[in-house]
């Protein structure tokens, strides 16, 4: 059960990793079309910190359990 739960933690954070890198390049490769985002680069900025957030996740779990 410990495992299982380990690695559904794991697949949960890679998950919301990928989101945030997909929401990136999106905003990347067509920000006229994200009208409601007015400063790209504060908006960048904030996927940036939610895709360092999860990664430091994975980082703790894997040096820790």
């Amino acid at each position: 059960m410990r495992d299982r739960l380990i690695e559904a933690s794991k697949a949960h954070f890679r998950s919301h990793i990928q989101k945030h890198i997909m929401n990136v390049e999106v905003l990347l490769n067509n920000p006229v079309g994200v009208a409601e985002h007015p400063d790209i680069m504060d908006t960048i900025e904030k996927e940036l910190e939610q895709i360092a957030h999860y990664e430091d996740l994975l980082h703790v779990i894997d040096n820790h359990f």
